[in-house]
């Protein structure tokens, strides 16, 4: 099976990850953290415009019809600039409800309407409802508008974690197939948030003097940084195994995007940990950039399932095809 991506592939993740440069991303993630959303609602609204929304909305809905391989290519990419926002709910998981319960509600979500999800047991929080356009609450298959209710902080300020009511249903629909298409997403994200662990990660070691040498010349910062990079390119081929997978409907789909969702959690946590370690204290302070996507690392290894629960299904799968 081939898992390198086509010329169209790297054109797309080329042309967001030129918009997102664009956009000073550091600034508009610590006005989100501050409470002014509206830059990173512009981004959204820039990122509508290349078709990131609406990649999962079928053509006859304004959407792209693309399907899970374009998902990680394009996600990936909003990882790699810790963009803030429902990421995930948007352009994954609120996609893939609505169109079965609520498809004239998939037109906004293409046009840039932002839209969060919480759906029980797996995710028991919406992210950022205060700035979302479409609130979901999903649960035993079946969909609901959501009713806002306790928030709660994360540990990255860009994430605000809302328990939801269920409201007035919309239908039923396979939120198995809602929670499989959201887990791939967040592995993306987390893969994405790694690549630029590492990449600011070395630049700072060729940049940063000790003893009249860089310290990227230690063979003891070296081997960290060589260890990152091999569990990222280790991780990548699974993310992509388990986006045909899933764009091919294979049985082994829940299996592969948690074992996905393992591998880029596992490497983008040592990514986080490598980089404080290298960049010493400064990397702990919030004034540094760095803390935006260590602290969304952090988040994101938990969020949509733990690692623990990703496991015990990847044996489980292991198990049942065994037997």
């Amino acid at each position: 099976m081939r898992f390198a991506l086509d010329e169209s592939h790297e054109d797309f993740a080329s042309s967001i990850d030129a918009l997102l440069t664009k956009a000073d991303m550091p600034a508009v993630i610590r006005a989100w953290n501050g409470g002014d959303t509206a830059p990173g609602v512009q981004v959204w609204q820039r990122l509508a415009e290349t078709g990131v929304n609406g990649l999962l909305v079928p053509e006859d809905h304004d959407g792209l019809g693309a399907d899970a391989v374009d998902l990680v290519v394009a996600i990936e990419q909003l990882g790699r600039h810790a963009v803030p926002g429902p990421v995930v709910e948007t352009v994954a998981v609120a996609p893939v409800l609505l169109a079965t319960v609520a498809p004239e509600r998939l037109g906004p979500v293409a046009a840039g309407s932002l839209a969060t999800v919480a759906l029980l047991p797996h995710v028991p929080y919406a992210v950022d409802a205060h700035v979302a356009d479409l609130v979901l609450h999903a649960v035993d298959g079946t969909v609901s508008l959501g009713t806002v209710g306790e928030v709660r902080e994360s540990v990255d300020r860009s994430r605000r974690l809302t328990s939801l009511a269920p409201g007035e249903t919309l239908g039923s629909v396979d939120t198995a197939a809602a929670f499989d298409i959201g887990v791939l997403a967040a592995a993306a994200q987390l893969q994405g948030l790694g690549r630029t662990l590492l990449d600011t990660t070395v630049e700072y070691a060729q940049q940063r003097k000790q003893f009249g040498r860089a310290i990227g010349s230690f063979q003891a910062v070296k081997h960290h940084l060589a260890e990152v990079a091999v569990a990222l390119e280790m991780a990548r081929p699974l993310l992509h195994g388990a986006a045909i997978a899933v764009r091919d409907g294979l049985p082994t789909a829940s299996r592969d995007v948690s074992a996905a969702k393992v591998a880029c959690g596992d490497a983008a946590y040592l990514a986080a940990r490598t980089a404080l370690q290298v960049h010493g204290a400064i990397g702990y302070t919030q004034e540094c950039d760095l803390s935006l996507w260590i602290t969304k690392v952090r988040a994101l290894v938990t969020a949509w399932g733990t690692p623990d629960e990703h496991r015990a299904r990847v044996v489980a799968a292991l198990e049942s095809e065994a037997s």
